[in-house]
């Protein structure tokens, strides 16, 4: 197992596309949980009716979507910085929570009434294009930001700090909705307090770099 916990995202990622590998699939589904555990009860809230579906089905509806015809979406899956999966994996799993919700509406009530839903943090479409400059230029903030975040959570919580942080920041998710993703381990203070001493080590190494 450690020879994969050593992996970069990246790296692990393209060792699970198309491989059936214990290891490998134990260390994703420990890296990665929380991030679709998170999108999956965000997005179900959303639609406003979590009764209809247990969450745990709809985690496992998007392991199998991960996994279905020999993992074409994580072969097809190409980072643009080392962060770039915690996005692609929300937006999978954001998808199928809408694609069950949109099936089981339209069963009840017919397809021509089914709902168009937006999810609330799909980007503005005047940024939207890849090689706007906007685009472009969040995208390089963040892989800064990111560089630095490795560099100054370097040890074996690293991954953890990396994912609290970037819920909060990237996602909008709040001290108290990050702490009740399972594998998180942390009270609503605990991710407060994480996410306050992670934010000023962040902004005195920036200093450090101006000066």
């Amino acid at each position: 197992m450690a020879r994969y916990a050593d992996l970069s995202s990246s790296e692990l990622v393209r060792v699970c596309a198309g491989s059936k590998d214990e290891e490998a699939w134990t260390e994703f589904i420990r890296r990665f949980h929380p991030v679709i555990a998170a999108a999956v009860l965000r997005t179900a809230r959303h639609w406003g009716e979590p009764s209809r579906f247990q969450p745990e089905d709809l985690i496992q509806d998007a392991y199998l979507k991960l996994c279905d015809d020999n993992s074409r979406l994580l072969r097809s899956f190409q980072p643009r910085c080392e962060g770039s999966i915690y996005g692609f994996l929300k937006r999978v799993a954001a998808n199928i929570v809408h694609d069950r919700f949109k099936s089981a509406r339209a069963a009840k009530r017919g397809a021509a009434r089914t709902e168009a839903i937006v999810e609330p943090m799909q980007m503005d479409p005047k940024t939207a294009a890849e090689g706007s400059f906007d685009a472009v230029s969040e995208r390089l903030r963040i892989e800064q930001i990111d560089k630095i975040l490795i560099e100054v959570t370097a040890g074996k919580d690293q991954e953890r700090k990396r994912i609290v942080f970037w819920l909060r920041y990237r996602q909008g998710f709040t001290a108290s909705e990050i702490a009740a993703i399972p594998g998180i381990g942390l009270t609503t203070e605990g991710v407060e307090s994480m996410l306050m001493r992670l934010t000023d080590m962040i902004r005195g190494h920036i200093k450090q770099d101006e000066n």
